[in-house]
Protein backbone atom coordinates (compact mmCIF):
# COMPACT_ATOMS: atom_id res chain seq x y z
CA UNK A 1 0.00 0.00 0.00
CA UNK A 2 3.00 2.14 0.95
CA UNK A 3 4.46 1.34 -2.64
CA UNK A 4 1.01 2.03 -4.46
CA UNK A 5 0.52 5.47 -2.78
CA UNK A 6 3.97 6.78 -2.99
CA UNK A 7 4.97 5.79 -6.46
CA UNK A 8 1.81 5.11 -8.19
CA UNK A 9 -0.98 7.62 -6.50
CA UNK A 10 0.60 10.77 -5.70
CA UNK A 11 2.64 10.62 -8.67
CA UNK A 12 -0.49 10.70 -10.74
CA UNK A 13 -2.70 13.13 -9.30
CA UNK A 14 0.30 15.60 -10.01
CA UNK A 15 0.48 14.96 -13.73
CA UNK A 16 -3.61 14.70 -13.86
CA UNK A 17 -5.10 15.71 -16.98
CA UNK A 18 -8.90 15.77 -18.30
CA UNK A 19 -11.19 17.60 -20.99
CA UNK A 20 -10.79 21.30 -21.81
CA UNK A 21 -12.97 23.26 -19.61
CA UNK A 22 -13.39 20.33 -16.60
CA UNK A 23 -12.30 21.89 -13.31
CA UNK A 24 -12.18 19.02 -11.28
CA UNK A 25 -8.65 17.02 -12.83
CA UNK A 26 -7.09 20.60 -12.32
CA UNK A 27 -8.13 21.11 -9.01
CA UNK A 28 -6.52 17.71 -8.04
CA UNK A 29 -3.38 18.64 -9.70
CA UNK A 30 -3.13 21.96 -8.15
CA UNK A 31 -4.06 20.70 -4.73
CA UNK A 32 -1.56 17.66 -4.75
CA UNK A 33 1.08 18.85 -6.76
CA UNK A 34 3.64 19.56 -3.37
CA UNK A 35 1.89 16.87 -1.64
CA UNK A 36 4.14 14.33 0.19
CA UNK A 37 3.06 11.16 2.54
CA UNK A 38 4.53 11.31 5.47
CA UNK A 39 2.89 8.16 7.09
CA UNK A 40 5.42 5.54 7.18
CA UNK A 41 3.29 2.63 8.43
CA UNK A 42 1.37 0.79 6.24
CA UNK A 43 -1.27 -0.29 8.97
CA UNK A 44 -2.48 2.93 10.38
CA UNK A 45 -2.99 4.10 7.04
CA UNK A 46 -5.04 0.78 6.52
CA UNK A 47 -6.68 1.45 10.05
CA UNK A 48 -7.44 5.70 8.64
CA UNK A 49 -8.66 4.18 5.10
CA UNK A 50 -11.02 1.66 6.58
CA UNK A 51 -12.55 4.72 8.82
CA UNK A 52 -13.00 7.14 5.73
CA UNK A 53 -14.80 3.82 3.99
CA UNK A 54 -17.38 3.88 7.30
CA UNK A 55 -18.60 7.20 6.28
CA UNK A 56 -21.68 7.94 4.13
CA UNK A 57 -20.53 11.14 2.68
CA UNK A 58 -24.14 10.75 0.94
CA UNK A 59 -25.61 10.81 3.91
CA UNK A 60 -26.64 14.13 5.69
CA UNK A 61 -26.14 12.66 9.37
CA UNK A 62 -22.51 11.79 8.38
CA UNK A 63 -21.50 14.58 6.67
CA UNK A 64 -22.26 17.12 9.19
CA UNK A 65 -20.74 14.81 12.33
CA UNK A 66 -17.55 14.67 10.11
CA UNK A 67 -17.76 18.57 9.29
CA UNK A 68 -17.88 19.13 13.12
CA UNK A 69 -14.89 16.65 13.45
CA UNK A 70 -12.56 18.77 10.90
CA UNK A 71 -13.66 21.85 12.04
CA UNK A 72 -12.40 20.87 15.16
CA UNK A 73 -9.17 19.86 13.88
CA UNK A 74 -8.81 23.07 12.47
CA UNK A 75 -9.01 24.54 15.85
CA UNK A 76 -6.57 21.82 17.35
CA UNK A 77 -3.88 23.11 14.60
CA UNK A 78 -3.82 26.71 15.41
CA UNK A 79 -0.90 27.44 14.53
CA UNK A 80 -0.27 26.98 10.55
CA UNK A 81 3.22 28.12 10.46
CA UNK A 82 5.80 29.99 11.48
CA UNK A 83 5.75 33.04 9.22
CA UNK A 84 2.91 34.50 11.28
CA UNK A 85 -0.39 32.31 10.51
CA UNK A 86 -2.76 31.89 12.97
CA UNK A 87 -5.88 30.52 13.23
CA UNK A 88 -8.74 32.64 13.22
CA UNK A 89 -11.03 31.93 15.69
CA UNK A 90 -14.38 31.53 14.54
CA UNK A 91 -16.11 33.96 16.18
CA UNK A 92 -13.67 36.80 14.76
CA UNK A 93 -14.39 35.54 11.12
CA UNK A 94 -18.25 35.02 11.98
CA UNK A 95 -18.26 39.07 12.99
CA UNK A 96 -16.53 40.10 10.49
CA UNK A 97 -18.79 38.70 7.86
CA UNK A 98 -21.34 39.83 8.85
CA UNK A 99 -20.95 43.21 9.58
CA UNK A 100 -19.17 43.44 6.04
CA UNK A 101 -22.23 41.51 4.67
CA UNK A 102 -21.77 40.39 1.37
CA UNK A 103 -24.58 39.90 -0.85
CA UNK A 104 -25.54 37.21 -2.84
CA UNK A 105 -24.55 39.24 -6.67
CA UNK A 106 -21.46 40.50 -5.17
CA UNK A 107 -17.95 39.01 -5.50
CA UNK A 108 -15.74 38.06 -2.14
CA UNK A 109 -12.18 36.94 -1.34
CA UNK A 110 -9.60 36.21 1.20
CA UNK A 111 -6.12 37.30 -0.66
CA UNK A 112 -5.05 34.94 2.60
CA UNK A 113 -7.46 32.42 3.27
CA UNK A 114 -5.30 29.65 5.32
CA UNK A 115 -7.76 26.91 6.58
CA UNK A 116 -10.79 28.63 4.64
CA UNK A 117 -12.72 30.18 7.88
CA UNK A 118 -13.55 33.49 6.02
CA UNK A 119 -14.52 32.12 3.11
CA UNK A 120 -16.48 29.35 5.09
CA UNK A 121 -18.52 31.91 7.38
CA UNK A 122 -19.21 33.79 3.60
CA UNK A 123 -20.69 31.05 2.35
CA UNK A 124 -23.24 30.06 5.33
CA UNK A 125 -23.47 34.22 5.33
CA UNK A 126 -24.29 34.00 1.50
CA UNK A 127 -26.89 30.77 2.11
CA UNK A 128 -29.03 32.93 4.18
CA UNK A 129 -29.95 34.90 1.23
CA UNK A 130 -30.50 32.34 -1.02
CA UNK A 131 -34.19 31.29 -2.50
CA UNK A 132 -33.64 29.42 -5.37
CA UNK A 133 -31.10 27.07 -6.88
CA UNK A 134 -29.90 29.46 -9.63
CA UNK A 135 -28.70 31.44 -6.07
CA UNK A 136 -27.32 28.53 -4.89
CA UNK A 137 -24.96 28.36 -8.15
CA UNK A 138 -24.11 32.09 -7.64
CA UNK A 139 -22.94 31.18 -3.90
CA UNK A 140 -20.46 28.53 -5.90
CA UNK A 141 -19.16 30.98 -7.78
CA UNK A 142 -18.79 33.98 -6.33
CA UNK A 143 -15.71 33.56 -4.01
CA UNK A 144 -12.12 32.80 -4.20
CA UNK A 145 -9.35 33.01 -1.96
CA UNK A 146 -5.74 32.65 -2.52
CA UNK A 147 -3.45 30.27 -0.10
CA UNK A 148 0.22 30.70 0.30
CA UNK A 149 1.02 27.39 2.16
CA UNK A 150 0.05 23.66 0.86
CA UNK A 151 -1.11 22.23 3.61
CA UNK A 152 -3.65 25.39 4.65
CA UNK A 153 -4.46 25.13 1.10
CA UNK A 154 -5.31 21.59 1.19
CA UNK A 155 -7.28 21.81 4.70
CA UNK A 156 -9.67 24.51 3.11
CA UNK A 157 -9.99 22.36 0.03
CA UNK A 158 -11.66 19.99 2.09
CA UNK A 159 -13.36 22.48 4.34
CA UNK A 160 -15.01 23.79 1.28
CA UNK A 161 -16.24 20.62 -0.06
CA UNK A 162 -17.65 19.81 3.72
CA UNK A 163 -20.26 22.86 2.71
CA UNK A 164 -21.02 21.84 0.03
CA UNK A 165 -18.60 23.64 -3.29
CA UNK A 166 -18.73 20.84 -5.36
CA UNK A 167 -15.55 21.99 -7.25
CA UNK A 168 -13.65 24.73 -4.81
CA UNK A 169 -11.59 25.84 -7.90
CA UNK A 170 -11.23 29.31 -7.21
CA UNK A 171 -9.08 29.19 -4.49
CA UNK A 172 -5.64 28.95 -6.08
CA UNK A 173 -2.15 27.73 -4.36
CA UNK A 174 0.24 30.69 -4.44
CA UNK A 175 1.29 33.30 -2.94
CA UNK A 176 -0.56 36.70 -3.23
CA UNK A 177 2.13 39.54 -2.77
CA UNK A 178 4.84 37.73 -5.30
CA UNK A 179 2.65 39.43 -7.85
CA UNK A 180 3.53 42.90 -8.53
CA UNK A 181 0.85 45.25 -7.63
CA UNK A 182 0.40 46.99 -11.36
CA UNK A 183 -0.70 43.79 -12.84
CA UNK A 184 -3.62 43.64 -10.70
CA UNK A 185 -6.23 44.37 -13.84
CA UNK A 186 -9.30 46.58 -12.96
CA UNK A 187 -11.58 43.17 -13.79
CA UNK A 188 -9.99 41.39 -11.17
CA UNK A 189 -11.29 43.81 -8.68
CA UNK A 190 -13.66 42.23 -5.96
CA UNK A 191 -16.48 44.01 -3.99
CA UNK A 192 -15.65 42.43 -0.75
CA UNK A 193 -12.52 41.47 1.17
CA UNK A 194 -12.64 39.65 4.47
CA UNK A 195 -9.43 38.31 5.62
CA UNK A 196 -6.82 37.95 8.58
CA UNK A 197 -3.71 38.63 7.07
CA UNK A 198 -0.78 37.11 8.57
CA UNK A 199 0.99 39.15 11.06
CA UNK A 200 4.60 39.33 12.63
CA UNK A 201 6.61 37.81 10.12
CA UNK A 202 8.37 38.67 7.23
CA UNK A 203 8.05 38.18 3.21
CA UNK A 204 11.10 36.75 1.25
CA UNK A 205 13.05 39.11 0.05
CA UNK A 206 12.30 40.85 -3.26
CA UNK A 207 8.21 40.30 -2.36
CA UNK A 208 8.41 44.23 -1.47
CA UNK A 209 9.70 45.12 -4.91
CA UNK A 210 6.24 44.25 -6.18
CA UNK A 211 5.37 47.56 -4.96
CA UNK A 212 5.41 51.11 -5.31
CA UNK A 213 8.72 52.31 -3.83
CA UNK A 214 7.09 54.54 -0.95
CA UNK A 215 4.81 51.43 0.25
CA UNK A 216 7.88 48.72 0.36
CA UNK A 217 8.25 46.59 3.76
CA UNK A 218 8.86 43.06 4.46
CA UNK A 219 6.24 43.78 6.91
CA UNK A 220 3.33 40.76 5.34
CA UNK A 221 0.07 42.86 7.27
CA UNK A 222 1.26 46.36 6.31
CA UNK A 223 1.68 44.91 2.53
CA UNK A 224 -1.62 43.01 2.35
CA UNK A 225 -3.50 46.16 3.52
CA UNK A 226 -1.66 48.09 0.22
CA UNK A 227 -3.23 45.06 -1.89
CA UNK A 228 -6.36 45.63 -0.82
CA UNK A 229 -6.84 49.38 -1.53
CA UNK A 230 -5.80 48.14 -4.72
CA UNK A 231 -7.94 45.40 -5.74
CA UNK A 232 -11.30 46.68 -3.86
CA UNK A 233 -13.75 47.99 -6.66
CA UNK A 234 -14.93 51.76 -5.65
CA UNK A 235 -17.67 51.07 -3.16
CA UNK A 236 -16.07 48.13 -1.97
CA UNK A 237 -15.86 46.80 1.37
CA UNK A 238 -13.01 45.15 3.96
CA UNK A 239 -13.19 43.82 7.22
CA UNK A 240 -9.85 42.53 8.31
CA UNK A 241 -7.59 41.95 11.43
CA UNK A 242 -4.89 43.63 12.12
CA UNK A 243 -2.17 43.95 14.80
CA UNK A 244 -1.72 47.22 17.41
CA UNK A 245 2.13 47.50 15.25
CA UNK A 246 0.65 48.72 12.13
CA UNK A 247 -1.87 51.55 14.15
CA UNK A 248 1.07 52.73 15.78
CA UNK A 249 4.23 52.07 13.27
CA UNK A 250 5.80 55.33 11.55
CA UNK A 251 7.83 55.51 8.51
CA UNK A 252 6.61 53.29 5.84
CA UNK A 253 3.36 52.67 8.42
CA UNK A 254 2.89 56.15 7.99
CA UNK A 255 2.35 56.50 4.38
CA UNK A 256 0.25 53.32 3.95
CA UNK A 257 -2.29 54.69 6.93
CA UNK A 258 -2.35 57.74 4.89
CA UNK A 259 -3.19 56.25 1.93
CA UNK A 260 -5.98 54.28 3.64
CA UNK A 261 -7.42 57.58 5.23
CA UNK A 262 -7.59 59.24 1.87
CA UNK A 263 -8.69 56.33 -0.64
CA UNK A 264 -11.15 54.75 1.72
CA UNK A 265 -13.36 55.56 4.74
CA UNK A 266 -11.92 53.83 7.69
CA UNK A 267 -15.05 54.17 9.54
CA UNK A 268 -14.87 51.51 12.65
CA UNK A 269 -11.82 50.07 14.31
CA UNK A 270 -12.71 47.18 16.65
CA UNK A 271 -10.15 47.15 19.44
CA UNK A 272 -10.22 43.76 20.64
CA UNK A 273 -8.73 42.75 24.16
CA UNK A 274 -5.43 41.10 24.81
CA UNK A 275 -5.08 37.09 24.06
CA UNK A 276 -7.66 36.64 21.04
CA UNK A 277 -5.34 34.66 19.41
CA UNK A 278 -3.20 33.07 22.88
CA UNK A 279 -1.53 30.79 23.30
CA UNK A 280 0.20 31.26 19.72
CA UNK A 281 0.92 34.58 20.03
CA UNK A 282 0.00 37.69 22.50
CA UNK A 283 0.02 40.35 20.03
CA UNK A 284 -2.88 42.59 20.41
CA UNK A 285 -5.56 42.93 17.72
CA UNK A 286 -8.33 44.95 16.28
CA UNK A 287 -10.56 44.50 13.28
CA UNK A 288 -10.56 47.22 10.71
CA UNK A 289 -13.51 48.28 8.73
CA UNK A 290 -13.50 50.62 5.59
CA UNK A 291 -15.08 50.98 2.78
CA UNK A 292 -13.20 52.22 -1.06
CA UNK A 293 -13.94 55.72 -2.96
CA UNK A 294 -14.57 58.12 -0.22
CA UNK A 295 -11.96 60.04 2.21
CA UNK A 296 -12.31 59.35 6.09
CA UNK A 297 -13.71 62.22 8.00
CA UNK A 298 -14.09 60.47 11.26
CA UNK A 299 -13.16 57.02 12.66
CA UNK A 300 -15.12 55.02 15.47
CA UNK A 301 -13.58 52.89 18.32
CA UNK A 302 -15.04 50.40 19.92
CA UNK A 303 -13.07 48.50 22.69
CA UNK A 304 -14.08 45.04 23.20
CA UNK A 305 -14.25 43.99 26.92
CA UNK A 306 -13.41 40.76 28.71
CA UNK A 307 -16.70 38.76 29.71
CA UNK A 308 -17.78 39.39 32.95
CA UNK A 309 -15.07 37.18 35.21
CA UNK A 310 -12.27 36.87 32.77
CA UNK A 311 -9.16 38.50 32.83
CA UNK A 312 -7.42 36.73 29.37
CA UNK A 313 -8.24 33.60 26.88
CA UNK A 314 -6.57 30.61 26.27
CA UNK A 315 -7.28 27.51 23.92
CA UNK A 316 -9.86 26.14 26.00
CA UNK A 317 -11.57 29.33 26.62
CA UNK A 318 -11.68 31.04 23.36
CA UNK A 319 -13.38 34.30 22.59
CA UNK A 320 -17.36 33.81 21.82
CA UNK A 321 -19.57 34.94 19.16
CA UNK A 322 -22.26 36.43 21.58
CA UNK A 323 -19.14 38.63 23.40
CA UNK A 324 -19.80 41.03 19.90
CA UNK A 325 -23.39 41.40 20.87
CA UNK A 326 -23.43 45.10 22.16
CA UNK A 327 -21.20 46.23 18.74
CA UNK A 328 -24.09 44.40 16.71
CA UNK A 329 -26.56 46.30 18.66
CA UNK A 330 -24.04 49.94 18.74
CA UNK A 331 -23.23 49.35 15.24
CA UNK A 332 -26.28 50.87 13.34
CA UNK A 333 -26.97 53.64 15.77
CA UNK A 334 -23.74 54.71 16.93
CA UNK A 335 -23.60 56.73 20.13
CA UNK A 336 -20.32 57.65 22.23
CA UNK A 337 -20.56 55.60 25.42
CA UNK A 338 -17.83 53.74 28.14
CA UNK A 339 -16.59 51.91 24.81
CA UNK A 340 -17.24 53.69 22.10
CA UNK A 341 -15.74 56.61 21.04
CA UNK A 342 -14.72 58.72 17.68
CA UNK A 343 -12.11 60.96 16.43
CA UNK A 344 -12.18 63.71 13.62
CA UNK A 345 -9.87 63.33 10.76
CA UNK A 346 -8.13 66.48 11.87
CA UNK A 347 -6.93 64.86 15.17
CA UNK A 348 -5.52 61.74 13.28
CA UNK A 349 -3.54 63.70 11.04
CA UNK A 350 -2.24 65.59 13.90
CA UNK A 351 -0.78 62.87 15.74
CA UNK A 352 1.02 61.82 12.40
CA UNK A 353 -1.92 59.19 11.48
CA UNK A 354 -1.11 57.17 14.74
CA UNK A 355 -4.38 54.64 14.48
CA UNK A 356 -3.66 53.70 18.26
CA UNK A 357 -5.88 55.69 20.15
CA UNK A 358 -6.86 54.89 24.13
CA UNK A 359 -10.57 55.05 25.25
CA UNK A 360 -10.87 58.70 26.25
CA UNK A 361 -13.72 57.21 28.91
CA UNK A 362 -11.50 54.76 30.68
CA UNK A 363 -9.11 56.32 33.36
CA UNK A 364 -6.89 52.76 33.01
CA UNK A 365 -5.60 53.57 29.55
CA UNK A 366 -1.91 53.94 30.55
CA UNK A 367 0.96 53.68 33.31
CA UNK A 368 0.15 57.27 34.55
CA UNK A 369 1.78 60.56 33.84
CA UNK A 370 5.22 61.22 33.09
CA UNK A 371 5.99 64.54 35.18
CA UNK A 372 4.38 62.05 38.42
CA UNK A 373 6.02 59.14 38.03
CA UNK A 374 9.51 60.77 37.35
CA UNK A 375 10.00 61.44 41.12
CA UNK A 376 7.91 58.67 42.22
CA UNK A 377 10.79 56.70 40.10
CA UNK A 378 13.48 58.45 41.49
CA UNK A 379 12.83 58.30 44.83
CA UNK A 380 12.42 54.74 44.70
CA UNK A 381 16.14 54.34 43.50
CA UNK A 382 16.85 56.58 46.21
CA UNK A 383 15.28 54.22 48.59
CA UNK A 384 17.41 50.86 47.21
CA UNK A 385 20.48 53.33 47.21
CA UNK A 386 20.03 53.71 50.86
CA UNK A 387 18.99 50.08 51.95
CA UNK A 388 21.99 49.15 49.83
CA UNK A 389 24.14 51.48 51.35
CA UNK A 390 23.08 50.22 55.20
CA UNK A 391 23.00 46.71 53.74
CA UNK A 392 27.02 46.87 53.06
CA UNK A 393 27.57 48.38 56.47
CA UNK A 394 26.22 45.55 58.36
CA UNK A 395 28.18 43.52 56.78
CA UNK A 396 31.27 45.24 57.63
CA UNK A 397 30.70 45.55 60.82
CA UNK A 398 29.56 41.99 60.59
CA UNK A 399 32.88 41.02 59.43
CA UNK A 400 34.62 42.91 61.47
CA UNK A 401 33.09 41.44 64.80
CA UNK A 402 34.07 38.19 63.36
CA UNK A 403 37.64 38.84 62.62
CA UNK A 404 38.01 40.12 66.01
CA UNK A 405 36.79 37.32 67.96
CA UNK A 406 39.15 35.20 65.73
CA UNK A 407 41.75 36.95 67.17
Amino acid sequence: MLDFVNNTLLPKLKTLTGAVGDKLPTLIRTTFEDANNYMKNGTLMRQVINKINGIDFNASDDRHMFGDIYEKLLKDLQSAGNAGEFYTPRAVTQFIVEQVNPRLWETVLDPACGTGGFLTCTIEHLRKQAKTETDERTIQESFSGIEKKHLPHVLCMTNLLLHGIDVPSNVRHDNTLARPLRDWSPKERVDVIVTNPPFGGMEEDGIEANFPAEFRTRETADLFLVLLMKILKPGGRAGLVLPDGTLFGEGVKTRIKEALLTDCNLHTIVRLPNGVFNPYTSIRTNLLFFTKGQPTTEVWYYEDPYPPGAKSYNKGKPIRVEEFEPERQWWDNRVENEHAWRVSIDQIKAGSCNLDLKNPHNPDTGPGDVDHLLPEYEKLLAQIAATRAALKQELYHALISSAGGDA
